[in-house]
């Protein structure tokens, strides 16, 4: 059972992986034996997280400012320079933004889609060529999209183009796990609810009680909750789950709007 879940000698790449759920999913990966590259707009950040998980394992921080398609492309190109194939794609980078409907203005649509929407296309298509290099039809290559509970439902805040994102991030998992299968790349999204992050801080500091009481299991996630999933999409396990959003939320988005 050790060696379904083992992802020794695969090569992961996880964007946002300077703090949060893309930090979480990074670790998770590393121990379980991948090469994990970690991407972040941040180099500083990026680097003080790679040396804080080196311990478990090689883990190299790049910097890339993916709001742009030219940042994606520059990224892609990094990758490229290290790696001719790439196992594991998971595309984690995002923004969010809220604002009342009255004074919700046009760059909120713009920043928010190109980075949360436009982003995870392009690397995937710049990207292509290393997936597909890395897979086969025992072992497929993995894109794993970061999704949300509130592209899943609608959400408590005004953060009409972060929730719209997210649903359309789930879409695209759909359509490009169609369109990728018989290359041999599975896509698949996780939809997390509240968790310990930087983007979340706000909301958790305002709303952490009411999140626990609406959850069935009673919590807001834990690191090891988002680990587990990306290691789970990741691995054997998953070889013929391709093109499933995956709530990992402790039941929130099926239990009552808070």
């Amino acid at each position: 059972m050790s060696a379904l879940f083992d992802l020794t000698g695969r090569t992961a790449l996880v964007t946002g992986g300077g703090r949060g759920v893309g930090k979480m999913a990074a670790r998770g990966l590393l121990e379980a034996g991948a090469t994990v590259y970690i991407a972040s707009r941040k180099a500083d950040e990026c680097e003080r997280t790679a040396e804080e998980l080196s311990p478990l394992g090689t883990i190299v921080a790049l910097q890339a400012n993916l709001s742009t398609y030219e940042g994606c492309q520059q990224l892609a190109a990094d990758v490229r320079e290290r790696v001719s194939s790439l196992d594991i794609l998971v595309n984690n980078a995002g923004a969010t933004w809220g604002a009342p409907i009255e004074e919700f203005p046009s760059a909120a649509w713009d920043r928010v889609l190109d980075l949360n929407v436009k982003s995870p296309f392009f690397l995937v298509q710049e990207l292509l060529p290393q997936l597909r290099a890395a897979g086969s039809a025992e072992h497929p290559a993995r894109v794993i999209n970061i999704g949300s509970i509130d592209g899943l439902r609608v959400p408590l805040l005004p953060t009409y183009s972060y929730s719209s994102s997210k649903a359309a991030v789930h879409h695209l998992s759909r359509v490009l796990a169609v369109e990728l299968g018989p290359s041999h790349v599975t896509v698949n999204a996780i939809a997390p609810g509240p968790f310990e992050s930087k983007m979340m801080e706000a909301t958790l500091e305002a709303e952490k009680d009411a999140f626990e009481r609406v959850a069935p299991l009673g919590r807001i996630g834990r690191p090891d909750d988002i680990a587990g999933a990306v290691v789970f999409l990741s691995s054997a396990a998953a070889s013929y789950v391709t093109g499933v959003v995956l709530p990992v939320d402790g039941g929130i988005s099926i239990a009552s709007i808070i």
